[in-house]
């Protein structure tokens, strides 16, 4: 068993008591191949609920800094997390193709698309989920978390998977295509968030 699986483990019963835990449409959650989940970002325990949601591994980029602490490092390099610098253009560079390089091993990762935390209905999508999607010819899953921004009033959270999203895959998507997929993937989010049960 990876540290992956068993902090997967250890983590859903305390969501399950605490925060009555849910997760629904994991079924249409491909189990092999490519995959990026795209998902709203609204506090610091979303990576974590997406994680314990998901049916397969997920691998989240994370600030370089986070990798050169002594024991949160060695941790999160265990569960797959991988740095990028912020703020440096090269280092933007570096990340992207380390994600591309994820996902053309048949791996799995996972995407705020807006960037940072944002309010409900806040925030501007950037096109890096398209993008990723279209140099690795991967299907797109949109998620959405719900009640997370509570946590720590013991809100319930919840976790709700859309169907995967495909860009063209007989050839390069051009600019308009990459603009408009980013959309898309940005209106399967707040569609699922319209069907959460409030």
């Amino acid at each position: 068993m990876t540290l992956y699986n068993f902090a997967q483990r250890i983590l859903l019963p305390p969501f399950l008591a605490l925060w009555r835990f849910k997760a629904y449409g994991k079924e249409k959650v491909p189990m092999v191949g490519p995959l990026i989940v795209a998902a709203n970002h609204a506090s610091y325990m979303d990576p974590v609920a997406l994680g314990v949601a998901c049916p397969r591994p997920i691998s989240y980029m994370a600030k370089a800094e986070l990798f050169r602490m002594p024991l949160l490092g060695p941790i999160i390099k265990r569960v797959y997390a991988y740095p990028v610098e912020r703020g440096q253009k090269a280092s933007t560079t570096g990340a992207i193709k380390k994600s591309v390089q994820i996902l053309r091993e048949g791996r799995a990762i996972g995407i705020f698309p807006q960037g940072t935390r944002v309010r409900e209905g806040q925030g501007e999508s950037k096109a890096g989920v398209a993008l990723l999607a279209s140099l690795a010819d991967a299907p797109v899953v949109p998620a959405y978390i719900w009640g997370s921004q509570a946590a720590n009033r013991l809100h319930q959270i919840k976790v709700i998977f859309g169907d995967p999203i495909h860009l063209p895959a007989d050839r390069k998507a051009t600019r308009e295509e990459i603009a408009n997929f980013t959309q898309d993937v940005m209106n399967a989010i707040n569609a699922l968030a319209a069907s959460v049960e409030k």
